[in-house]
């Protein structure tokens, strides 16, 4: 299995472009990232030097929802039709007061601090995350609740407290957003599909611990705890990776996408990733989003 130095910018989306003037398609990887001398790169490396690079991926430190080890490394197509950021700007911008849920460690949050209402507050289970929110948001006056939003937990919030709340990726438990949102409130949410990742999970031979991540299962619930349905819009689209060890620093701070994930416990399906790549075809799996969008009566 041959390593080879990148000559032409990380391949991004569309079909696998090797970089070599004699177009073999090679594990396409600049020396800073791999933590090696520039000229290692122009030689083959055995299995156990593969793995030992992949194993750092492993330890890469990671904090708060920041994906800037992936930078070039992970690529998106995805067809969406929306802005999440620019309508949550809007709604916002509309509202007196609003909760975040699920803030993670607060960066969506605070690229929207231009339209905070007078009232905001933000929810986090992760403690690494809860810990980082707080010290990032405390600074505005926002205070961050260490709380579980989860599909039939409680929040600690008042009965139609909020104009708004917000969702990014999180779990929620329908009947309370129904509950803390005021009369003519607005919920807004965006979510990964149960089927994003389907055929990477077969891979490893994992499945969706979330089988019931999808709007059939959400909009019903929404509507029975007194919302209407103002739109519901899903795009498919397609992720992928230049690397494996981009994939492995993904499955390790995603971990619910193969349970129990490590290099060690899964180097068979990853060196026929690597295969993959060098037999042309890329590293890319399907992605699924959808947005609801619902106000309460």
């Amino acid at each position: 299995m041959a390593i080879k130095r990148s000559m032409t910018r990380p391949y991004r989306s569309g079909p696998f472009e090797p970089a070599s003037a004699s177009g073999q398609p090679g594990y396409w990887l600049e020396p800073q990232t791999l933590g090696i001398a520039p000229g290692r790169l122009n030689k083959p490396l055995n299995q156990l030097e593969l793995l030992d690079l992949w194993r750092r991926e492993e330890q890469e430190p990671f904090s708060g929802w920041d994906f800037r080890h992936l930078n070039g490394r992970h690529w998106t197509d995805d067809p969406k039709t929306w802005s999440y950021m620019d309508h949550a700007s809007e709604l916002l911008r509309q509202s007196k007061s609003a909760v975040d849920l699920d803030t993670g460690g607060g960066e969506q949050l605070l690229e929207l601090r231009p339209h905070w209402p007078t009232k905001l507050y933000a929810t986090e289970s992760y403690p690494p995350n809860v810990k980082l929110a707080t010290e990032r948001l405390a600074l505005y006056g926002v205070k961050v609740f260490d709380v579980a939003t989860t599909y039939d937990g409680l929040m600690p919030f008042a009965d139609g407290e909020f104009d708004l709340v917000l969702n990014r990726h999180g779990s929620f438990n329908p009947a309370e957003v129904g509950r803390v949102l005021a009369p003519g409130g607005t919920f807004f949410t965006q979510q990964v599909h149960a089927r994003t990742n389907w055929d990477l999970q077969a891979v490893f031979g994992a499945k969706t611990p979330w089988p019931d991540a999808k709007p059939e299962y959400y909009v019903p619930r929404l509507e029975s705890a007194g919302l209407t349905i103002v739109h519901v819009k899903e795009s498919i689209g397609r992720h992928g990776f230049t690397d494996v060890g981009a994939l492995i620093f993904y499955l390790k701070v995603i971990p619910w996408t193969v349970p129990g994930f490590s290099v060690d416990t899964h180097q068979q399906a990853l060196l026929s990733l690597h295969q993959r790549l060098e037999g042309g075809q890329p590293l890319a799996f399907e992605w699924r989003s959808y947005v609801i969008e619902a106000r309460k009566s």
